[in-house]
């Protein structure tokens, strides 16, 4: 365990993190080797991501500001020289196989689903690579929360299989993912199933969204938000979160699965920014990459809005994509204001900022629900100088930005008096948090 806690702490994680990180394995390694078919051959921690600012904002070529918890899932994997994929995990005791060479049935969900996508995909992309492996995993995020276990789990079970099949050696890896972010761009694109430059796409999991997730997985900093646009993926600046600040994270108790449950609307409130997408690359002069590029003037959102009434797309009506196109405007504009009052350690911007993203989220985008609403609403009664829900939506988790010195007493109350009024959900999920490193191999032994 030591050496895992030391690989922890010598990437800038609090020594009571990097303890718990080493005993997430400790319990992997317990369980795994009826997994695993042997030793492992390697393993890797994989985290969940805060959404700080950013809601519904990557698909469509905005901004987001992100960062990473110290939470999430380890994974230990064995090469088998079969082809099949298995992966098994030790809390809830599914093990599941799947050929990458095949088509998915379409009785696939959950685990086995997201594994197939990612095997398949790499199959098609890299011809003849070698997948075939035995992987166990455990992970301490809270499932369907807001904070990307889905994601998460995409990106660990990728970056096992890229090491197995040795893909960064490949010609097609070095011309299409010459680094990090080109990565990340990449695997959102196998979550989503849409084309890649120079990599075609395929079925992917079932929802339209973008790469926020993936990005925040493998390229964040410890002790840093960093503010980034998409379509491609683009790193823009980061800032230390001050040093008497904490994220105290708490879930809702509702699950928002958003390839199952929310699905639907999760991807309403995604084919609305394609809807205005597409009716500017029907009428504008040159066609745009993404919604950011088409409105990245002035002029331009005027004459979108024009547009707008005289096309409307059969599934939304002219004010439904007014509103679509206003809460992307805003939400974007707001994640650099809120890395500059993060650098200046500024509390009251940050509230402001924070209470009309959350505002907009249920007024503009309508991806709230009561229990999120009145969560994050009670963060800032209790003592919050900032708060907002964050994730796909209709469910999931809220951040609260709250002095270290006061989190563990915030903590306390915000939960009790949110259980005050939502009893029926049970117990309540929460943490405190600084931003953690990025996906990281670890030593093994």
């Amino acid at each position: 365990m030591s050496a895992i806690i030391e690989r922890f702490t010598s990437l800038g994680m609090a020594a009571h993190d990097a303890a718990s990180r080493a005993a997430l394995f400790d319990t992997l390694h317990r369980a795994a080797p009826p997994i695993l078919d042997g030793a492992p051959d390697w393993q890797r921690f994989t985290p969940g991501r805060i959404e700080v600012f950013g809601k519904h904002t990557d698909y469509a070529g905005g901004h987001s500001l992100l960062a990473t918890v110290p939470r999430g899932i380890a994974l230990t994997a064995r090469r088998r020289a079969d082809g099949i994929v298995r992966v098994g995990d030790i809390f809830d005791g599914q093990v599941i196989e799947v050929d990458p060479s095949a088509e998915a049935p379409p009785h696939y969900h959950g685990l086995q689903k997201y594994v197939h996508v990612v095997a398949h995909r790499f199959f098609l992309n890299f011809p003849g690579c070698e997948l075939g492996a035995n992987m166990a995993i455990a992970s301490d995020l809270p499932r369907a929360s807001g904070m990307s276990s889905s994601s998460a789990l995409v990106v660990g079970v990728a970056l096992a299989l890229i090491e197995r099949a040795g893909l960064r050696e490949r010609e097609e890896w070095q011309r299409c993912l010459p680094d990090l972010h080109a990565l990340a761009w990449y695997l959102g694109c196998v979550e989503n199933g849409l084309d890649f430059p120079g990599l075609p796409g395929t079925v992917g999991v079932g929802t339209h969204g973008g790469s926020e997730d993936h990005t925040a997985i493998i390229a964040s900093s410890p002790e840093h938000v960093a503010l980034y646009r998409f379509v491609p993926v683009e790193p823009l600046d980061r800032a230390r979160m001050p040093d008497d600040w904490v994220f105290v994270i708490a879930s809702s108790g509702v699950q928002a699965d958003k390839a199952d449950s929310v699905r639907d609307r999760y991807n309403r409130a995604s084919n609305g920014v394609r809807a205005l997408h597409r009716i500017w690359n029907q009428r504008a002069p040159r066609p745009a990459a993404s919604l950011a590029d088409a409105i990245a003037t002035a002029d331009a959102v005027a004459q979108l809005r024009t547009w707008i009434a005289p096309t409307e797309d059969g599934a939304f009506s002219a004010a439904d994509l007014h509103r679509r196109l206003d809460h992307f405007i805003n939400e974007t504009a707001r994640a650099p204001l809120a890395l500059d009052a993060f650098r200046r350690a500024d509390r009251a911007a940050l509230g402001r900022l924070a209470d009309d993203s959350q505002r907009e989220a249920g007024s503009l985008l309508g991806n709230q629900i009561p229990q999120t609403m009145l969560l994050a609403q009670l963060a800032r009664d209790i003592g919050a100088f900032a708060s907002s829900s964050f994730g796909a939506g209709f469910g999931g988790s809220v951040w609260a930005a709250a002095p270290a010195a006061d989190a563990e007493a915030f903590g306390r109350d915000w939960v009790r008096a949110y259980q005050q009024r939502h009893p029926e959900l049970g117990a309540v999920p929460w943490f405190i948090c600084r931003p953690g490193p990025a996906a990281v191999e670890v030593p093994l032994g």
